[in-house]
């Protein structure tokens, strides 16, 4: 008989969760971490969550760190252009030549694309989409006196 425990481990530790954490922060996904075989799987950490203070909190800026990893990656991916082109042999004795390998290009892009998606929903401040509003147009309002704009508000609020 052995003494190993049989299944994962469920029993939470600091050092587990930070390690857990830490492979979050680098960009990996929870599913990818938890796969190695001396951390929990994904249904105990989710359990966690709701059991373990602090928790929590540790994993939602770990999430959040991530977002500045994968736009690191953004960037390692943009860079790489090692398969960007591939050797095609023209005809069955033809010459081989040099082709745009556009599979791969547009890969590329998914990664990418699927990066920025998930940074701009971790860290929206940062990554996220800017909005504006700008207004344009005059509301015939500059060129009045105190007075007629007095006048002005209270039409107004009689009208509601």
């Amino acid at each position: 008989m052995t003494d190993k425990p049989n299944g994962r481990p469920s029993t939470y530790t600091q050092d587990i969760a930070d390690e857990i954490c830490a492979g979050l922060a680098e960009g990996k996904s929870l599913r990818t971490v938890c796969s190695a075989n001396h951390l929990p799987c994904v249904k105990t950490v989710f359990n966690w969550f709701r059991t373990k203070d602090g928790f929590l909190q540790q994993y939602t800026r770990a999430k959040e760190e991530s977002a500045d990893a994968l736009t690191d990656e953004m960037l390692d991916i943009a860079d790489d252009g090692t398969n960007d082109w591939a050797t095609q042999q023209l005809g069955e004795d033809g010459p081989e030549v040099e082709v745009l390998n556009k599979e791969h290009i547009q890969r590329s892009k998914l990664r990418i694309e699927t990066r920025k998606w998930l940074a701009s929903k971790l860290k929206p401040k940062r990554y996220g989409d800017k909005t504006t509003t700008e207004h344009t147009g005059n509301l015939g309002l500059t060129d009045m006196s105190e007075d007629a704009l007095d006048a002005k508000l209270a039409e107004l609020l009689k009208s509601q």
